[in-house]
């Protein structure tokens, strides 16, 4: 999913790129339903990894749900981490009082009956909803099949942990700069969300980019790289 971006970070920047337990080419037999029932499985697994490499000054690059698994293991980690770059980051998906979310109670629970219901469906149907970017068939058909190549059951946990998340009360305590990439149109994470993130977070910065849909590192590379690299010089 970062094929586009990280090339252009090799130069400076040592580069360390995890699939999450349950996804990509990682070991199916270390998932635990139990400890990924929650953000924190996926925390403590990417400081296992900042230790066990016994990195520091880290720059942790993350997109949406995973943007917040960063700024949970920098609150509980600071010392190891120098800033984050936050791609369509959201701290509650849910629409509550003055916040937008993006999304009502119901329409969440709807959409994960559909998951438990049709997995390789609701993969199908939501793939183009959150690619956005509807002359881009590639990108949707990409998405949909990395969604179908996911064990329905860890899928099903996995947007369980994701769209029920609230992580409202603790992104004010964000202790390292962070930069938030907004896209200009995100059915998942709207421009209200990001706004909300700049106000909470002490010392971060919103960029909106003209980039449409949830996945601007798909869709928009150039723009992406372009903000994120505007962003590191400038510290």
């Amino acid at each position: 999913m970062w094929r586009y971006i990280y090339p252009s970070f090799e130069q400076d920047y040592k580069i360390v790129l995890i699939d999450h337990v349950g996804a990509g080419d990682s070991d199916l037999t270390a998932y635990s339903f139990d400890k990924y029932n929650t953000l924190d499985g996926y925390v403590e697994d990417i400081l296992e990894v900042i230790d066990e490499l016994q990195l520091s000054e880290v720059t942790f690059v993350g997109h949406s749900v995973s943007a917040l698994m960063g700024i949970l293991a920098a609150i509980r980690r600071p010392e190891v981490f120098c800033q984050l770059v936050l791609v369509s980051p959201s701290p509650s998906y849910i629409n509550d009082g003055n916040y937008t979310g993006g999304f009502t109670r119901h329409q969440i629970d709807e959409l994960l009956e559909a998951l438990d219901d049709n997995h390789l469906g609701w993969s199908m149907t939501m793939a183009p909803v959150i690619m956005g970017n509807p002359d881009r068939e590639d990108l949707r058909e990409e998405l949909a099949n990395s969604f179908c190549r996911t064990d329905p059951a860890i899928a099903r946990q996995f947007a369980r942990t994701t769209f029920l998340s609230d992580k409202r009360d603790v992104i004010g305590e964000t202790p390292v700069p962070s930069l938030i990439l907004q896209c200009s149109n995100d059915i998942i994470a709207p421009v209200e969300v990001g706004m909300y993130m700049h106000e909470q977070i002490p010392a971060s910065k919103l960029v909106i980019l003209k980039a449409t849909g949830h996945c601007p590192n798909l869709s928009a590379p150039a723009e992406t790289i372009s903000a994120i690299q505007a962003y590191l010089h400038a510290i």
